[in-house]
């Protein structure tokens, strides 16, 4: 909302030595949002004067149409003769009162004025556009032409306003009476402890029956209507220009003297209104929802199809405007004589009318059509300032455009009771922390608009402007706010000694430094996709993943679900960071993902007055899907560079596996790794991954290299891996906290082996096996060697090579210990895997 400082004045007696960074401050005190302050005209310097046009002579011989031009300018140049002028601008004639800018005057931007020689001829000046004055659009894009009244020489800066300060209120969603002049002189006033005069306090004739007819077929959609007629407007009236000029500073064009006179008042009363060209109104006028497909043009010339939701204000004809959003074409009011019809509009209806906020919301972002009539109805407009912005309409067109108001007055209301609320009076005491006593909480309240009564329990009517105030937490804001928020005590809370993160937040916290200390980088996306990445995925039509938590109010249409897995956004990352020059890429993220299970049900609505109970909580996460903690990553590229030092090695299934061992060790778990096929991994490049939980193998995740026909979908680089695995799972198969590993002070004895199996058996199994049958002295174990040959080794066999290294804690072993655990763990693996010693 943009506020002339000077407008605001009529309204607020301010004193005279306040500038607007001083209003700027107070206002910002009591909790609005004041951007900026724009200083309007101040780098403009005089003399601009009121010109008359005496000749113009049209110079040919250029690329362009030029004039030359003789303007009396009064004694503003200090002789009193014409002042010669050349000009290339076509939208005005002899005759014509114009704004001219002197020699020695200076415009906005730093441009200075002198005489100079062009297109052969010396001009003294310049006749000005209101862009070059910095005014803003006028919708003529050229020469500023004045009305004939005024005399030449009269000081143009003083006449056109030129000189002012605008504040720039960023308006929240709950403040909607900001958006008028009124509310913001409403909350100027109150900061300074000054009086307000209430522009909406206009005396307005009773309804009565000789009004225009309305019929509101949707008294919830629409509660108040308001129709007034006036007749005889002067096609050939113009908005004055202070008018203009309001308008202008606000942010908006003038139009025409109809147009213009119920955006000044919206501006002024915050009420949006619409002026109808009576002659083009057929019957009484309606208010009802659209039947599903109806067609409306409305004035921004765009044919809309109509939704069964919108409510659309109808003649006889059908609809005729979008109620609350933006008139219909072929009621707009005709401004220039010279339109189709042959003359200008005469006779005008005015509406002002009360809608549903959320209907107008919906509708405004349903067409895509975000007025400023919208945006002040969906956040809320006073009702009770229909009749009154109704009123203000009829007596400027009366004064300006010379039109008569009809006797009738119409006025269709609902029936319905102000708000009221019943506070205990220390409650904004108890809320803030600060002792601010009864008559300060009823002062404060009363300021806002309130009427109060009560002692002990107030009971408190809410203004009609205010439908923000719904609850007594409201009313403590009010009060908070206008004592001041920097008046809060600061208070550092007192935690109790010996608390920190949990075991589960530690751990969280190792998982993630462990991989950001293996090369990986963070990436935090959006818990959002959409079905069109899970067939990328190559999800099959019964995989869990595909079923989802539906958003009622997404971001973005193609994203509606909350994610089921955090490969989406990881690959996502991926590709975009690839696509942008980053070719070698690792990276993680550690988040929830939202699995349901089909039992959930209608949350309950926890009470805000009290703590819920532990029972009330409980209920509530019931309706809740499962949400357990994931851990993903992906890569691409080289996992190592090359260089100086080396070969460098491309990223595979293995780095993906290895990243899913470093988050077992953070938890002190062993992870067994199996052959799987799981989508969206390639089937002979995926690995399950499994720890014990409760004596049980649990599948916690997958890791490996993704389908060449997911990375084709997903446009991803060759061979990229992935792994991803539930946290929550490998917390639970942890025995508790990390302790650290006790260091052997002895030597180690290493073994080697080398076992064959059958091509199929998979070595983390046979691992397994050396594991169980090593013993508690089996400090390590490491395949170092895989061999294949079938003369040596038979068909279908390969070797597998192991190097175990065997540890004491309290004696260096012997050789005889050594070859006696290493002969168990082949006995082992003989008998789980079938596997021989190679050479035996």
């Amino acid at each position: 909302m943009r506020v002339p400082l000077s407008w605001l004045r009529e309204y607020v007696d301010l004193p005279a030595t306040e500038t607007g960074r001083d209003v700027q401050a107070k206002l910002v005190g009591v909790g609005l949002e004041v951007e900026t302050v724009e200083q309007l005209g101040a780098d403009l310097k005089g003399p601009l004067v009121v010109g008359k046009v005496l000749t113009i002579e049209e110079l040919e011989g250029f690329k362009k149409p030029i004039r030359f031009c003789t303007v009396d300018v009064g004694t503003a140049n200090g002789t009193g003769e014409p002042q010669e002028i050349v000009c290339g601008a076509r939208n005005f004639a002899v005759g014509d009162k114009v704004v001219v800018v002197l020699p020695g005057a200076e415009l906005p931007g730093g441009f200075a004025i002198a005489a100079r020689k062009t297109y052969g001829k010396t001009s003294h000046g310049m006749i000005c556009s209101s862009d070059e004055l910095g005014m803003g659009d006028d919708g003529t894009h050229g020469i500023i032409v004045l009305p004939p009244e005024y005399e030449a020489g009269t000081n143009a800066i003083e006449l056109l306003e030129l000189v002012d300060e605008v504040l720039d209120i960023a308006v929240t969603p709950d403040r909607g009476y900001c958006l008028s002049m009124r509310g913001i002189a409403r909350e100027t006033a109150t900061a300074y402890g000054l009086p307000l005069r209430d522009p909406a306090l206009l005396d307005v004739p009773a309804p009565n029956a000789h009004g225009y007819p309305v019929k509101v077929a949707d008294p919830i959609g629409c509660d108040r209507f308001t129709a007034r007629t006036v007749t005889g407007l002067s096609p050939e009236a113009r908005s004055p220009i202070w008018l203009q000029r309001r308008l202008q500073k606000a942010g908006m064009r003038p139009i025409s003297l109809a147009v213009d006179v119920t955006n000044y008042v919206m501006l002024e009363l915050g009420q949006p209104l619409h002026a109808y060209d009576r002659s083009l109104v057929q019957g009484a006028i309606g208010v009802r929802r659209a039947q599903q497909g109806e067609k409306l043009t409305t004035l921004d010339g765009t044919k809309r199809t109509l939704d069964a939701e919108d409510l659309v204000i109808t003649d006889e004809r059908g609809p005729i405007g979008l109620a609350g959003v933006m008139g219909g074409a072929n009621t707009e009011i005709a401004d220039h004589p010279d339109n189709a019809e042959g003359a200008g509009t005469t006779d005008v209806v005015i509406e002002a009318a009360h809608f549903d906020a959320i209907t107008i919301a919906r509708a405004a972002r349903r067409h895509k059509l975000s007025s400023e009539a919208a945006k002040r109805f969906e956040r809320g407009v006073d009702p009770q300032a229909a009749s009154a912005a109704a009123q203000r309409v009829v007596d400027l067109l009366v004064l300006l455009a010379g039109g008569t108001a009809e006797e009738g007055v119409t006025e269709v209301i609902s029936p319905g009771a102000p708000h009221t609320i019943t506070i205990p009076a220390d409650h904004p005491d108890k809320v803030a922390g600060v002792a601010y006593g009864r008559e300060t909480v009823v002062r404060r309240l009363q300021e806002v608009g309130c009427d109060v009564y009560g002692q002990d329990d107030l009971t408190v009517t809410v203004p009609s402007w205010r439908p923000d105030l719904t609850d007594p937490n409201d009313l403590a804001e009010e009060v908070i706010r206008l004592e001041g928020y920097e008046n809060l005590p600061s208070t550092l809370p007192k935690p109790p000694a010996g608390r920190g993160l949990t075991e589960r937040q530690r751990l969280h916290r190792r998982v993630g430094r462990a991989l950001a200390g293996a090369g990986y980088v963070e990436a935090l996306n959006y818990p959002f996709i959409g079905q069109a990445v899970l067939d990328q995925l190559g999800l099959a039509a019964d995989d869990p993943r595909r079923v989802t938590v539906d958003l009622v109010n997404p971001l973005s249409d193609e994203e509606p679900s909350l994610r089921t897995t955090l490969l989406p956004g990881l690959l996502g990352a991926l590709r975009r960071n690839d696509g942008r020059g980053s070719h070698d890429l690792a990276l993680f993220e550690t988040g929830l993902v939202f699995r349901p299970t089909g039992d959930e049900h209608k949350a309950v609505r926890l009470p805000v007055d009290r703590r819920p109970t532990d029972e009330e909580i409980a209920e509530l996460t019931t309706a809740l899907p499962r949400q357990p903690r994931r851990v993903a990553v992906v890569l691409a590229g080289a996992r190592e560079q090359a260089g100086w030092w080396g070969k460098g090695h491309p990223s595979t299934w293995a780095d993906a596996v290895e990243a899913a061992r470093a988050v077992a060790r953070e938890a002190g778990v062993e992870l067994a790794v199996d052959q799987d096929q799981h989508e969206p991994w390639h089937p002979g490049r995926c690995a399950a991954l499994y720890v014990v939980i409760d004596g049980e193998k649990t599948l916690v995740g997958h890791a490996g290299e993704l389908h060449p026909r997911v990375v084709k979908a997903l446009g991803l680089p060759a061979r990229t891996s992935a792994m991803e695995l539930e946290l929550d799972l490998v917390e639970q198969a942890s025995e508790g906290a990390l302790q650290a590993p006790r260091i052997s002070t002895f030597p180690v004895a290493t073994q080697d082996v080398a076992l064959v199996v059958d091509k199929d058996v998979p070595a983390a199994a046979v691992e397994h096996a050396l594991r169980l049958g090593a013993g508690e002295l089996l400090e390590d174990i490491r395949l170092f060697d895989v061999y294949e040959n079938a003369e040596q080794l038979g068909e279908d066999k390969k070797s597998l090579a192991y190097a175990l290294r065997f540890r004491a804690t309290d004696r260096t072993l012997t050789v005889e210990e050594a070859s006696a655990a290493r002969d168990t763990a082949v006995a082992q693996a003989a008998e789980n895997m079938g596997a021989v010693l190679r050479g035996a």
